[in-house]
């Protein structure tokens, strides 16, 4: 004979969530595997994690804002003869015209050259308005080849080998039917509408020797004057990192698993790769090894929100960091004032992530043409530069407030840790010690 106690609520299973049950009930229903777009949504260590220990009698502080403090960053010093000069260490991540409307592009091109730094073409090539609109664009070369020729490539300043990406390193991306328009579909040589799945792995190559190859092959195409990036998704980032400088790279972007996509499996989205924070210090100690560390530029991707993020990303070795889905919610995505529409589509705002169906109420993740009027790529421009902005006021607040004249003086010995797996992964002290995971003794 059972009894329940009427004083003690019925207790659910922590394995057994309502999300896992629901989503075993969705499974079952259909047998079509979940799609969405954005990055991880499970808690992993982050910057958060992370303080800044500013000066005191030990250290000697800068006042406010009435002493320098330098932003500027030279990307792509070791071979280009035309390496890219940004006045901010903040890029825009790569993000494709049909994973995003054409006034999203736009927006982000006149919102970066604002700001004073770069933008990413994406997955897709290059349209006339996002070249027009930025000052200084980086053509991304990925697996599927769409929308490659070397015209683009030569407009361009700078060449983005997209190797990985940190919501699916080892996956190729997606792009449904719905989002390729006609001239989507002109731009990727694809038919109209029908489903687009890019490649995992580039038809050029089976390993680093080949990449060597293809890169000689891109700096003949564009002159030597382009600084050649190689991005890999955060995996095995020491081994990446080492590889990718081998094999010639001016640049090696690093982005963890908090980066976003498109669309790809949510499997995928939560369940491969490694956090942001986890993979800086491995890429920054296999550039040390190379004897290459400040020659080869490292970016580093995946949940950067904040100047205090990209203050810490630059503490811990990195050169510059790029945005994705910060941008994104600069220019208006997500926004509340579209709440009666994203519950119309059985979400809320802060959580829609079916970027894939091309519904977006806020005309960015979308190819519906009246959607996307509903964005206005100038004031949407003038919100991320004042984003931009803002993220650099904050990180030269915490430099000062560390006696540092230059953002890239920021360095390991200024930050400790909260948790004992953020030391580990940081190889920072833990708050109140001298010690990390792996050091030694206390």
């Amino acid at each position: 004979m059972s009894y329940h106690n009427p004083f003690t609520p019925p207790r659910k299973s922590a394995t057994f969530d309502d999300h896992t049950l629901a989503e075993i009930r969705r499974a079952a229903a259909t047998g079509i595997y979940d799609i969405r777009g954005g990055g991880t949504k499970r808690k992993v260590p982050h910057f958060d994690d992370l303080l800044f220990l500013g000066a005191s009698i030990s250290r000697y502080p800068l006042e406010g804002y009435r002493e320098k403090c330098d932003t500027s960053v030279v990307l792509g010093t070791r071979f280009a003869k035309k390496p890219i000069e940004l006045k901010i260490p903040i890029t825009i991540a790569g993000m494709s015209f049909g994973a995003l409307s054409g006034n999203a592009k736009e927006a982000l091109g006149r919102g970066a050259t604002l700001g004073g730094t770069s933008t990413t073409t994406g997955d897709g090539g290059m349209t006339d308005e996002e070249r027009g609109h930025s000052e200084k664009l980086v053509y991304q070369y990925l697996p599927s080849r769409y929308g490659m020729n070397p015209k683009d490539l030569r407009r361009a300043d700078a060449i983005e080998i997209v190797v990985g990406q940190g919501a699916k390193p080892g996956g190729g991306g997606m792009l449904l039917g719905q989002k390729i328009s006609d001239r989507v579909a002109q731009m990727r040589n694809l038919p109209m509408g029908i489903d687009q799945r890019s490649a995992c792995r580039h038809p050029d190559w089976t390993g680093p020797d080949d990449l060597e190859i293809k890169i000689l092959e891109l700096r003949e195409i564009t002159d030597w004057e382009k600084p050649i990036y190689v991005k890999v998704g955060g995996a095995r980032p020491y081994y990446d990192t080492a590889l990718a400088v081998k094999a010639g790279a001016d640049v090696v972007v690093l982005d963890g698993m908090q980066g976003g996509t498109a669309a790809t499996q949510d499997v995928f989205i939560e369940n491969v790769g490694m956090p942001t924070l986890a993979c800086i210090r491995p890429a920054v100690q296999a550039l040390q090894d190379l004897g290459m560390h400040r020659k080869v530029q490292l970016v580093i991707s995946g949940g950067i929100r904040s100047g205090a993020d990209v203050a810490k990303a630059l503490a811990l070795g990195a050169d510059a960091v790029a945005i994705g889905t910060a941008a994104l919610v600069a220019i208006g995505d997500n926004d509340p004032q579209w709440e009666e529409e994203y519950r119309q589509l059985g979400t809320t705002a802060g959580a829609y992530d079916d970027w894939h169906e091309g519904k977006d109420p806020a005309g960015i993740t979308t190819q519906d043409p009246e959607l996307a009027a509903r964005l206005d790529p100038v004031a949407a421009g003038r919100r991320l530069a004042n984003y931009l902005k803002v993220m650099t006021l904050e990180a030269q607040t915490i430099a000062r407030a560390c006696g540092k004249n230059k953002l890239h003086n920021l360095e390991p010995e200024d930050l400790c840790a909260l948790t004992m797996e953020a030391a580990a992964m940081a190889q920072v002290p833990l708050a109140g010690t001298s010690w990390f995971p792996g050091k030694g003794a206390f």
